[in-house]
């Protein structure tokens, strides 16, 4: 297996490299190179890592150099440089899997392209000039239409090829041909280069996807009769739930910031490893509440994705039931962001989480929470959902769900509201606050996503970003940038020595 796995990975590395020479290990881009235009040094950098961890996406191990280099650079970054790094590698890793980039971006691609442009050219003025005596009509439009939607796609394509990172980079390291085609680099630098990733995180809510609160999505349904009950609404329904938002500067410098602390304390190549499987225990145990909240942090990631987000849902409509004129804090909007994002790759995304019993409990979960929602009288859709959840945060928790639900039930919803009003009493302690809570909640939504994407398969990394990327797949390849990741190895030589982070 191993040898059939090296002799396709090698081939893997030749097909990659033959789109531009691959940099040596440890080369750092001159930022001189950045008059030419915006980005350029951060793009070189990109190239270089990109040649580096590709390797991740085979499932293969990276030297300990490597990380010591990569390390490095990151730690000497802001939040936002290192996202745009991490986006152009991911970016190359897109074209190279998904797109012809590696004929296209070569000699012999150019020399295709540009014999491709002269014939449709050539074809183009014979057919202008010839004459056409001998057709009708119909097929001389035609045959004109066909031409100029031909010359019209060609000009398109090189467009594209021109505003290509590829070709930004070729530029970036080649100052005569950057003088010489001037004029193209500023359309360039001005023109919006296509991103490969949305930006944007897919959101979605339990509750209020149990108390049916109808989506905008919906609203052309309202004069069809009992739609509720049609099989194209039952169909779709957790498809109509989902909201999508940005992701928002203020999120990525918390992730980035987590992550890089992370990095710094570990000591040992062993203590790297063991980062990738905390699940927020590592939070908890930083502000001792490992025992009190332990147990909301158990083996199976999908039940603490559950019990942490219906908790934080209450936690967060409870603040604005208490203050409706206070102004939400930036922890408390990025734990509902990642709230809502984690639980969307659980009910749509399975597949890139651990495997475990996450739909069972998902659906047991609403089934619960529905007939929970039934005793209620509800006078609208606004007045549903505080009720509902004032309702959730009144019951009793004094006696564990578990001894009174035993194994009938994989619901988490009481455990939810316990875990709720535990964290609210935290603001009745003398150190503690509303920002300190919700500085807490937010780191351990952070180490919940690091864990989900560490344990992520490659190949779904891979195929997320066919479909625009996902924060989880950015998440992961920063973290294997910082070291926190476990395919690497130490050498025979390097072995003998404990490998100290200076």
């Amino acid at each position: 297996m191993n040898e059939f796995r090296s002799k396709q990975v090698q081939g893997y590395k030749v097909e990659l490299g033959s789109v531009i020479e691959t940099p040596k290990v440890g080369y750092h881009s001159n930022t001189s190179q950045e008059g030419i235009f915006d980005g350029a040094a951060n793009l070189q950098e990109a190239h270089v890592f990109f040649s580096i961890f590709k390797a991740l996406f085979a499932d293969l191990i990276l030297s300990i150099h490597d990380i010591e280099n990569s390390k490095s650079f990151f730690k000497s970054r802001s939040y936002g440089e290192a996202f745009e790094v991490i986006e152009i590698e991911l970016g190359f890793m897109y074209d190279v899997f998904y797109t012809k980039a590696v004929l296209v971006y070569s000699v012999e691609g150019a020399i295709l392209r540009f014999i491709s442009f002269v014939c449709i050219i050539f074809v183009s003025v014979i057919f202008f000039v010839i004459e056409k005596q001998a057709y009708s009509e119909e097929n001389i439009i035609i045959t004109y239409i066909l031409l100029a939607g031909a010359i019209t796609l060609e000009i398109q394509a090189v467009v594209s090829l021109l505003c290509s990172d590829w070709t930004r980079l070729w530029l970036s390291k080649n100052k005569k041909a950057a003088k010489l085609l001037h004029p193209v680099i500023l359309s360039i630098s001005s023109a919006e280069t296509k991103k490969k990733w949305s930006n944007s995180m897919k959101q979605y809510n339990l509750i209020r996807f149990c108390l049916e609160d109808e989506p905008v999505q919906c609203s052309f349904l309202h004069n069809v009769p009992m739609y509720k009950k049609g099989k194209i609404y039952k169909k779709f329904k957790k498809h109509l739930y989902m909201d999508l938002e940005k992701v928002c500067p203020e999120l990525k410098e918390m992730i980035f910031q987590q992550l890089l602390e992370k990095s710094e304390r570990a000591k040992t190549l062993e203590d790297y490893k063991r980062l990738c499987a905390h699940k927020g225990d590592w939070v908890l145990k930083n502000k001792n509440r490992i025992n009190e909240f332990g147990w909301s942090i158990g083996e199976e990631i999908d039940k603490s994705i559950l019990i942490w987000h219906i908790a934080t849902d209450l936690c967060y409509y409870s603040d604005d039931m208490k203050d409706q004129n206070s102004v939400k804090h930036q922890n408390c909007i990025n734990s509902k962001l990642l709230s809502e994002y984690m639980l969307y790759l659980l009910v749509m995304c399975p597949f890139m989480l651990p495997n475990g019993i996450g739909q069972i409990r998902f659906q047991d979960t609403c089934a619960e929470a529905m007939v929970f929602f039934k005793e209620t009288k509800f006078k609208g859709a606004k007045e549903a959902s505080k009720e509902a959840r004032e309702e959730l945060l009144d019951v009793s928790t004094d006696i564990l769900p578990a001894k009174i639900k035993g194994d009938r039930s994989k619901s988490v919803l009481f455990d939810a509201c316990r875990l709720a009003k535990d964290l609210q009493r935290l603001e009745r302690e003398e150190e503690w606050d509303n920002q300190k809570k919700w500085k807490l909640i937010s780191h351990v939504w952070v180490e919940m996503l690091s864990y989900a994407a560490s344990q992520c398969p490659r190949s779904q990394h891979a195929q997320q970003l066919r479909h625009g990327g996902e924060l989880l797949t950015h998440v992961w390849f920063l973290m294997a940038h910082l070291g926190i990741t476990e395919q690497f190895q130490i050498s025979k030589g390097q072995a003998r020595a404990k490998w100290i982070v200076q």
